[in-house]
């Protein structure tokens, strides 16, 4: 129920053509200012006093984004009045014209998009761009993995493993350094985590049960292992029939220094060498490609080989 005096203005906000048409435009989608100035033609003036009155009444709503203003639709309790109104004259030719002027805002919006991608193509790659981040992208893919019982063998500074522990039935984490492992604990403690298992060893020569895993997980952790072959054959030990590996490594280098420096006992795998290694450790549907390439020198190009057991 709404009182005489509310009635009386709703019926003068009412009771102009331009103030119908910005209605009729609302109720297609939310529009700033310079849209309404747009489409239906008119001066920056007209269109703020018509949108503050229809604002008083309760008829149009407004929202600031930035320094942008966006107009929608109100929740009135005689909304119900306008709407019969807008109703008995859907097929006038002003709304028709107005809804014409619309398409052509959104084609000129849709216009515009085009034309930055177009001009950013060729240096998109380059950009830093808000929200363009490797490890947003991995953590978004990863909600597409299986819940299952997963491995990651080599764990190094955990964020791969506290990743899979988001969508993991468990983890078992493998490392040789008890110090890296205690890292992992407290930071998996610190997010409330508790679906990780810690365990020291070697990936070549794992403490862990026949079939115990559905997926192992290998990220930058078979160029340490002096006899990668057995740490491959290792892998599939623990994997239950038709159980995954994901291998992440580094494409073969002549980096010397990283054997000294970063404890690396091979410099890297060609695509071949990787995946004969793979199938000669009893693996099936085996893929193997390049996957990125490090921005900063010496540019490292990674691998990444998927197989099933």
């Amino acid at each position: 129920m709404i009182g005489l005096l509310t009635t009386s203005r709703l019926l003068k906000a009412l009771a102009d053509d331009t103030r119908l048409r910005i209605l009729h435009l609302l109720a297609q989608e939310e529009l700033t200012g310079s849209d309404l100035m747009e489409v239906l033609n008119l001066g920056q003036s007209r269109v703020s006093t018509h949108l503050n009155l229809l604002k008083e009444v309760g008829l149009v709503n407004d929202r600031k984004e930035g320094r942008k203003a966006f107009y929608n639709l109100g929740s009135s309790p005689a909304a119900g009045l306008w709407r019969e109104v807008l109703t008995a004259n859907e097929d006038s030719p002003e709304f028709a014209a107005d809804l014409a002027g619309l398409e052509t805002l959104r084609e000129r919006r849709r216009g515009e998009q085009r034309a930055y991608f177009d001009r950013v193509a060729a240096s998109f790659g380059e950009q830093l761009l808000p929200g363009r981040t490797w490890e947003g992208l991995a953590r978004s893919l990863i909600l597409l993995a299986p819940r299952a019982r997963y491995a990651d063998l080599g764990v190094g500074d955990g964020l791969l493993t506290l990743m899979l522990a988001e969508v993991a039935s468990t983890v078992t984490a493998v490392d040789l350094s008890p110090a890296m492992l205690a890292q992992l604990n407290a930071r998996a403690k610190q997010k409330g985590i508790k679906n990780i298992a810690t365990v020291e060893g070697d990936i070549a020569s794992l403490p862990l049960p026949e079939a115990s895993h559905d997926v192992v997980v290998m990220s930058q952790a078979l160029h340490h292992a002096k006899e990668p072959l057995r740490a491959l054959q290792e892998a599939a030990r623990i994997l239950v029939p038709g159980g995954r590996l994901l291998v992440i490594d580094l494409l073969a280098h002549q980096e010397e220094w990283v054997r000294e420096k970063l404890e690396h006992a091979h410099l890297g795998f060609t695509e071949p060498a990787l995946a004969q290694l793979l199938e000669a450790a009893g693996f099936r549907n085996v893929l193997v490609s390049r996957s990125a390439r490090d921005p900063q020198p010496p540019h490292f190009m990674s691998l990444t080989a998927t197989a099933q057991k």
